[in-house]
């Protein structure tokens, strides 16, 4: 059963941050949490990450940006990264946790890009490709019990 489920991306301001909110609206019973690879610790989330969400109906404003630790990586059922070199670098980093990182968009086998200083429109293609991984996982975790 999955009970803890991490999102990670570089910085933990864009990406992750905006999955975390989606998903803690659909699977509010489910513990989820976020962390950046270099993460801009104590940061909160980009602006223009916000607005999309606040669009969206998720509010994102109290999130602050934190670093993967081991403990936070031991703590997880299931680890969701946006990009393949991501599940490459945790995989070598924390061995233990092969077979519990994916991508987010795995079903749809695409990377998510790093709107991270882009403009208003790279954040909305992002957050398309982020939803529609959030959809598909959220199916997949009901699926599981």
């Amino acid at each position: 059963m999955i009970r803890k489920v991490l999102l990670v991306c570089l910085g933990n301001i864009c990406r992750s941050p905006m999955a975390e909110g989606l998903f803690r609206q659909a699977l509010p019973e489910i513990q989820f949490g976020s962390a950046g690879m270099t993460a801009l610790v104590g940061h909160g989330a980009d602006p223009i990450a916000m607005q999309i969400m606040a669009d969206a109906g998720v509010d994102i404003t109290s999130h602050r940006a934190r670093m993967l630790t081991d403990a936070i990586v031991r703590d997880a059922d299931i680890i969701l990264v946006m990009d393949d070199l991501q599940k490459q670098q945790i995989s070598r980093q924390y061995p233990y946790t092969r077979g519990k990182v994916f991508r987010l968009a795995e079903a749809a086998n695409q990377d998510i890009p790093d709107p991270y200083r882009k403009d208003p429109e790279e954040f909305h293609a992002v957050f398309s490709l982020i939803e529609n991984g959030v959809n598909e996982w959220v199916k997949r975790i009901k699926s599981i019990g």
